[in-house]
């Protein structure tokens, strides 16, 4: 492992500058830039004492769990979990401990989420970006346009069905299971 480098990567992960660091570590910013750059290597004592500072423990800064959570998520980064009709890219798929999923929904014309409701724990919401859906929440049932939101709770049975020629196009949020 390439301990400067990661020293510099935790250390602008926690928005610190080398003389922030420095100056909390007791030690002078050239200390901080040659560990940073390798041109010297820490004791162990003298790494925990600067690590102490960001904060992180010496165990995290050796493992991959002090690897900066992933923010960004392209769009050939977020999987298909949707059935053969509908199309539903999840975004942010990779994140442990994942409490919410955001998904990019495209039904094609006649596309529908099936004739038995969906039905689980939590709310979900979202705004129609292109095209219509018709959204049935228990016996109420809506058109839904470009621009419009919902937002409902997901215990109440629903479905979602593109009754119209176009393409339907949705960013949505729920729970993850």
């Amino acid at each position: 492992m390439d301990v400067g480098e990661r020293l510099k990567q935790i250390r602008k992960l926690k928005g610190i500058s080398q003389r922030e660091l420095a100056k909390r570590a007791g030690v002078t910013n050239s200390t901080i830039s040659m560990i940073e750059k390798n041109g010297v290597s820490p004791s162990v004592s003298s790494l925990k004492k600067i690590l102490a500072c960001v904060p992180i423990s010496i165990g995290d800064f050796f493992t991959d769990e002090a690897e900066p959570e992933k923010v960004v998520f392209r769009a050939d980064e977020q999987p298909d979990v949707g059935t053969d009709n509908v199309k539903l890219l999840l975004i942010g798929a990779t994140v442990k401990e994942r409490t919410t999923n955001i998904m990019r929904e495209y039904y094609p014309p006649g596309a529908d989420t099936g004739s038995d409701m969906l039905q689980h724990e939590g709310e979900e919401g979202g705004v129609v970006l292109k095209g219509e859906i018709e959204l049935t929440v228990g016996h109420d049932v809506y058109n839904l346009k470009e621009g419009d939101g919902y937002y409902f709770n997901s215990a109440i049975p629903h479905r979602f069905r593109n009754m119209s020629g176009e393409e339907c196009q949705i960013i949505s949020s729920n729970p993850a299971s």
